[in-house]
């Protein structure tokens, strides 16, 4: 606990010097303890200046996920938070803490997965230092059908969490994905396990991956066409935990009720599907041509096809030219 002790110190002196004396008397510890945590930190990455007579401080510029810059600005006390430098992918090992019945409101945030997975079985690119990537557990105990909306749920919880930071308004792709000037900037993927007893869902994975910034050396070739980040070069201090706090907060928030009218209309007025033509995207079948309608209560598209008949499309992937 020394290490988060001493970055929440540092933290809540915004970017000022804070003597090591100083430290060690506010945290009842030794300077010669301070002086390793701080060690320790600068080795994990948190960009800490120290200098003779004048003590550390934290570089206003950072950008280092941990749970205390995240509590920092957490509404939501009741979330729990493990927060990694690396992990496989925040999904799935947060699908294996619902199976050992972890509670619902665990959070796992990540700032780099090194088997990030998307829809479909894809991959999902997920580099150091330029993302975002978390995973929210709920226990709904909702019908599979009702589950769906918590997908919507994130989507506007991303939305809002992004505008609140930056003045850009992202679109919403249906179902599931985010874009800015015409490229992904964020992927979500909702897993449920259900209680074959009752047929009700025993869990709920929320996870997200968001692009803040683009990645060292750009993104591999074959995702430059349509990949994005949400962020420019201009440096926002401490972006990455202000950005999982503002989406967890409104995650949890919107999940309380996910068939509220309230989200419905936030997420349909951000969709960039509707009126749009698209084409119908399912594995190992041609794409389909069709008009994108309307958006109904529960999340389906209604399109036209083009012989003049209309569709319900309750889950599956589209595309749009944006």
């Amino acid at each position: 606990m020394t290490k988060e002790k001493i970055i929440e110190a540092l933290q809540a002196h915004a970017g000022e010097f804070v003597s090591g004396g100083a430290l060690a008397e506010a945290l009842g510890l030794s300077r010669t303890a301070v002086w390793k945590a701080v060690e320790q930190l600068r080795q994990e990455g948190y960009p800490i200046e120290s200098q003779p007579r004048r003590g550390h401080r934290l570089l206003p510029t950072h950008d280092v996920l941990s749970e205390v810059g995240i509590r920092r600005y957490l509404n939501q006390e009741e979330l729990q938070l493990q927060v990694y430098p690396t992990i496989t992918s925040t999904n799935t090992v947060l699908k294996q803490m619902a199976l050992e019945e972890a509670p619902a409101g665990l959070a796992l945030v990540a700032g780099e997965q090194t088997a990030g997975r998307g829809r479909l079985g894809r991959s999902f690119y997920s580099p150091a230092g330029s993302g975002l990537y978390l995973s929210l557990l709920l226990r709904p105990g909702t019908a599979a059908a009702e589950a769906t909306c918590l997908t919507a749920c994130a989507a506007v919880s991303v939305a809002e969490a992004i505008e609140s930071l930056a003045e850009v308004h992202p679109g919403i792709k249906w179902v599931n994905d985010l874009f800015i000037g015409g490229k992904k900037v964020c992927g979500i993927l909702t897993e449920a396990g259900l209680d074959l007893e009752t047929g009700a869902v025993s869990y709920v994975i929320i996870g997200i991956g968001i692009n803040t910034r683009l990645p060292a050396g750009d993104f591999p070739e074959e995702l430059r066409s349509i990949a994005g980040a949400v962020f420019g070069e201009t440096p926002i201090p401490d972006l990455r935990n202000r950005l999982a706090a503002q989406v967890l907060d409104r995650l949890w928030h919107y999940s309380q009720d996910p068939a509220a009218p309230e989200l419905f209309e936030k997420y349909k007025s951000r969709s960039l599907a509707l009126g749009q033509p698209i084409q119908i995207l399912s594995p190992g079948k041609e794409p389909v041509s069709a008009q994108a309608l309307d958006l109904e209560r529960d999340y389906s598209l209604r399109v036209r096809l083009a012989d003049g008949s209309e569709q319900l499309l309750r889950s599956g992937e589209i595309s749009i030219r944006l």
